[in-house]
């Protein structure tokens, strides 16, 4: 099925390089982008060939930097992956404008969690950034894992609020470093956390900040790059360092009665230039 996926992927490239946005079908146009992009996702594991009208051939930019740009290269890494190995699982899925921001419980190659976003222009996916990390093996310090927690989203007419709330909270305590604002974005030490090493709490955030400080480990952020959100769910896309290597940052929110009340992340260390399959960037034309 893989290679039959691959197969279709190249045969279709010249062919759907064609199309123009009135070259969706009817029934592929009614179809949401989040809808789309989920089943897009899907076929790495199902090898579902109808997924692939769903990715502008002739314009789809890549910025995973292992990944080689174009439908061509999404091909190539599929079939790369051991036969049969592939396990897709989108736990949560939103979309904010043209974009379409998903978390995935994956087997590739190995045991990941990953974010995805993609954006979308007259129906079709023509940009894609994510984050990925190894599977943690056990719950964290308060039982949570990197995907259980809260799925429904809520307070749609409060986006914008609340996308404006976790930037300033990302910004000020974040990347300007004043710790001593951090307790006003937060309901007291109410605040539950899925990073896999990390308890509950402002006091478990703490005590992690401490540990690290203990063994030498710096964390910085730099800069925010993309602020997207949908209802009371927020994600950060952002840059730093963690123990000394460039580090990009995904964080997802999920916002309670104007306070942070969730938090899932995923961090991903940046390749050396030198190791990119692509020229895009892994923060490009965010």
């Amino acid at each position: 099925m893989k290679t039959t996926l691959l197969a279709t992927l190249v045969a279709s490239s010249a062919l759907l390089s064609a199309c123009t946005s009135t070259s969706v079908s009817e029934p592929s146009a009614m179809i949401s982008n989040k809808d789309k992009a989920v089943a897009v996702l899907n076929s790495i594991e199902t090898g579902d060939t109808k997924a692939i009208s769903y990715i502008n051939s002739s314009n789809y930019t890549q910025h995973n930097l292992v990944v080689g740009d174009g439908l061509a290269g999404f091909g190539e890494v599929l079939h790369a992956l051991p036969k049969g190995s592939a396990k897709v699982k989108v736990v949560r899925a939103f979309e904010d404008g043209n974009y379409v921001f998903t978390q995935t419980d994956y087997n590739f190659f190995g045991p990941k969690v990953g974010f995805d976003v993609f954006r979308f222009d007259n129906g079709q996916i023509v940009e894609h950034w994510d984050n990925l990390i190894a599977k943690a093996d056990k719950p964290n310090p308060s039982g949570h894992t990197q995907l259980d927690g809260a799925l429904t989203v809520t307070d749609l007419d409060k986006t914008a609020e609340n996308k404006a709330l976790v930037s300033e909270f990302f910004n000020t305590v974040l990347v300007k470093g004043d710790y001593q604002k951090m307790p006003q974005f937060f309901d007291g030490d109410h605040y539950i956390q899925h990073n896999p090493a990390i308890g509950d709490g402002l006091s478990g955030l703490g005590k992690a900040i401490d540990e690290m400080a203990q063994h030498g480990i710096k964390m910085t952020f730099t800069k925010v790059h993309k602020v997207l959100g949908e209802g009371n769910f927020v994600l950060v896309i952002s840059e730093g360092t963690f123990a000394g290597k460039a580090t990009s940052y995904y964080d997802l929110f999920r916002v309670d009665n104007g306070k942070i009340a969730e938090h899932w992340d995923v961090m991903e260390t940046i390749l050396p230039k030198s190791e990119w399959k692509n020229t895009n960037g892994k923060f490009g034309n965010l």
